[in-house]
């Protein structure tokens, strides 16, 4: 073979050569790239299974709490449901148990409860300063007249309830220890109190003002002594009267009693121009004047010794 030939021969050999080494090298090169690529698309498939995963979890936290707080706010509802339903239901016992003088064992259990509730929630507290604060606002429209004719009844079983029932609890305690109440010298006779101070304040402020103030009892007139005494002594002075009933009376409806004497009041010349209470009694009938004012009570029934 020439010199030409074998130049020829060499550089085909040599072409063949880098052609096999690129090949190699390619092939090589596209296992290496799809090796790699195997491994990314992996990754990304397991990261995105996680994320799926955390997305579901995180999905179903979500949904368990929205049930569970869709639950606990329908249960709310019903409970709060229930408790208004016995309110109103106690609330209208209790104008049934003024009206027909029910007596203490006929109140249903719900509602000593709930009495309880009223009075150490601070409902009883509330009531009882908006009640005084519309009395004052009424008297601050008004003045007495001249001849001093002019008289406010106030009934005085609402004065010494504070101090007779609450220095002599027994009769009441044990209703108010069976149905949620163990705190005989706690927020019960903080109420009694406050009502005490609240209507000696008013009663200073009607003195002050030039009211005759006349006083009210359902007690018998042989109690009158005692009765005084007792008024005295927790700061009321001053009365224009007290009217305590006679032997005669005893026998009588006390709304009756009631009626009887402002009655005669009013046929004396005496110009009734409010009456205050916290019992229906005292707050029925004629010859009631301008105004007449209903102080707040828990639980209304016949007693000797009525609640707050």
């Amino acid at each position: 073979m020439s010199a030409y030939g074998h130049q020829m021969e060499r550089e085909f050999s040599s072409q063949s050569l880098l052609s096999r080494e690129d090949t190699e090298s390619g092939s090589q090169y596209v296992l290496e790239s799809g090796f790699y690529m195997k491994s990314f698309a992996a990754t990304i498939f397991i990261a995105g299974l996680l994320i799926v995963g955390v997305l579901l979890a995180t999905l179903i936290v979500t949904l368990a709490v929205m049930l569970q707080s869709c639950e606990s706010r329908r249960k709310g509802v019903v409970e709060i449901e229930k408790a208004s339903d016995s309110y109103h239901y106690c609330k209208a016992f209790a104008l049934h148990g003024e009206l027909n003088s029910l007596e203490e064992p006929e109140i249903p259990p719900v509602c000593w409860s709930l009495a309880i509730h009223y009075i150490e929630g601070g409902e009883y507290e509330r009531d009882l300063n908006f009640t005084i604060s519309m009395v004052e606002s009424f008297f601050d429209t008004i003045s007495p007249s001249d001849n001093h004719l002019d008289a406010v009844l106030m009934d005085i079983d609402d004065i010494l309830a504070s101090n007779h029932t609450y220095s002599h609890q027994s009769m009441h305690q044990q209703q108010f220890n069976q149905y949620g109440s163990n705190k005989p010298s706690g927020s019960i006779k903080d109420a009694a109190n406050l009502k005490h101070w609240r209507i000696l304040e008013l009663y200073v402020k009607l003195k002050s003002r030039g009211w005759s103030l006349i006083l009210l009892s359902r007690k018998p007139e042989r109690q009158r002594n005692v009765t005084a005494e007792q008024l005295k002594a927790v700061g009321f002075n001053g009365w224009s009267s007290l009217i305590m009933r006679a032997d005669s009376e005893m026998e009588m409806e006390t709304s009756e009693y009631f009626r009887t004497r402002r009655t005669a009041m009013k046929e004396e010349g005496t110009q009734i121009i409010s009456v205050i209470s916290s019992q229906l009694d005292a707050l029925t009938g004629s010859s009631l004047g301008k105004r007449v004012f209903k102080l707040p009570k828990p639980l209304h029934y016949n007693s000797q010794t009525p609640t707050l």
